[in-house]
């Protein structure tokens, strides 16, 4: 691979450890060569770094493979998974799910990464739909330009949505931002 081939989301190996592109920019000017800066997630311990590709740098596409699994729980032990097709538990330590916690909840569907034949990881959903356990009530008055409000959510992430938002209301997350995208059908 060279670095026309870095794109979002790809998982490369830097220094034998597996690496996620999380953003990229191609840079090209005038008397040099072209440069292709990254920001990398180790996908192992989460360290977040930023590299810049050299024209003529070889890259290598990691060997992880995707599972899908259910959440069953987490404890103090760590976070608890079983794959949906062989009913295998799937065991994480706290601190390798920590992160990504906030928005797990019973049954959820996730994508376990295996690295060289290990679990290392999990990929959420990039939108997940979750219920509005307390808001505050909505303030009239407060219209001058877009107003929101900290509302809590059934697994406690706490985000920023508009005021009409609810209780009881379920609402869509993004999970790569923390942040609130709509109201969801329910």
């Amino acid at each position: 691979m060279d670095i026309s081939d870095i794109k979002l989301g790809l998982i490369i190996n830097m220094d034998n450890q597996p690496y996620q592109v999380i953003w990229s920019n191609f840079m090209r000017t005038a008397q040099r060569k072209p440069v292709m800066q990254t920001k990398l997630k180790n996908i192992i311990n989460g360290k977040v770094i930023e590299y810049s590709f050299k024209f003529g740098e070889k890259i290598s596409e990691a060997d992880v493979t995707r599972e899908r699994a259910s959440f069953l729980y987490a404890d103090g032990g760590g976070t608890h998974f079983m794959n949906q097709e062989n009913f295998e538990q799937i065991d994480f330590p706290k601190e390798a799910t920590q992160e990504q916690e906030k928005f797990l909840k019973e049954g959820m569907e996730v994508m376990v990464l295996h690295y060289n034949g290990n679990p290392v990881s999990i990929e959420l959903p990039i939108k997940i739909d979750l219920k509005v356990a307390e808001a505050p009530p909505a303030i009239t008055g407060n219209s001058a330009g877009s107003i929101t409000k900290p509302v809590t959510l059934e697994t406690g992430l706490v985000v920023q949505t508009p005021m009409f938002i609810k209780e009881g209301d379920t609402i869509r997350i993004d999970t790569r931002t923390s942040s609130y995208v709509e109201r969801a059908n329910a």
